[in-house]
């Protein structure tokens, strides 16, 4: 197997690959690779493939629909969710985010993010590579949250943990993360109506571009995702 383009480049002048080391090559949908470098040239890698795996979509599915934070946080956000494991991100256009993404820069915002996803997922070696969503408003989002098995709202005023929620086995777990401002009592009312469940993350409020990793963190902790398999 010749590695050319940009995967190439990047292994043979970056990080200088040298014959001997490993590589895992992955179409970011489930199909895994173990090859070694068999020689090095400027800007390709000739590989020996050992083994090939696929791996199995991961399941429950956690998918995070993202409040669009200001400036590069977007960006934070993905690629800390990608890092812990979820499976989707949407960008959501909330009523108090102070960012929304309008004509030309909806496409450009989303690719910025798409990209920071796949990068995280290469440092990451997950066999599965996020999907990053088009924008979604409210309609969209509670469509996504009456469609899962488990839609979860982050509230600092919440009385139950997210940590003491009964996660399902399989399907879709949606965690709705809010803008700086928080979620309007409207929005609050349309997921709920939509079967969410308020839950806190514990005794300190965190940013937009955190929150949404700690909640994705403490799902997939108490699932058998974080399992030491490749994702």
């Amino acid at each position: 197997m010749i590695l050319r383009g940009r995967e190439g480049k990047h292994a043979s002048t970056v990080r200088r690959l040298a014959p001997g080391e490993r590589v895992d090559i992955t179409d970011g949908a489930g199909t895994v690779a173990e090859c070694v470098v068999a020689a090095a040239r400027p800007g390709e890698l000739e590989l020996t493939v050992l083994t090939r795996q696929t791996v199995a979509r991961p399941m429950p599915q956690v998918t995070v629909l993202q409040a669009i934070p200001k400036g590069d946080r977007g960006e934070l956000a993905v690629e800390l969710l990608t890092e812990v494991g979820a499976d989707i991100i949407v960008p959501w256009a909330a009523e108090r985010s102070v960012a929304v993404w309008r004509g030309e820069r909806a496409a450009r915002s989303r690719g910025r993010w798409s990209s920071a996803a796949e990068e995280a997922a290469k440092q990451s070696r997950r066999a599965w590579f996020p999907e990053v969503t088009d924008q979604a408003d409210l309609a969209a989002a509670t469509r996504r949250v009456a469609g899962a098995s488990l839609a979860i709202v982050l509230d600092p005023d919440a009385a139950e943990p997210v940590a003491a929620m009964k996660l399902p086995a399989a399907g879709e777990i949606v965690l709705v993360v809010g803008p700086e401002g928080g979620i309007s009592p409207a929005e609050a009312d349309a997921f709920r109506s939509a079967g969410a469940k308020p839950a806190r993350l514990g005794p300190t409020v965190l940013r937009a571009s955190t929150a949404g990793v700690v909640a994705a963190s403490i799902v997939l902790s108490q699932t058998t995702r974080w399992d030491g398999a490749p994702r």
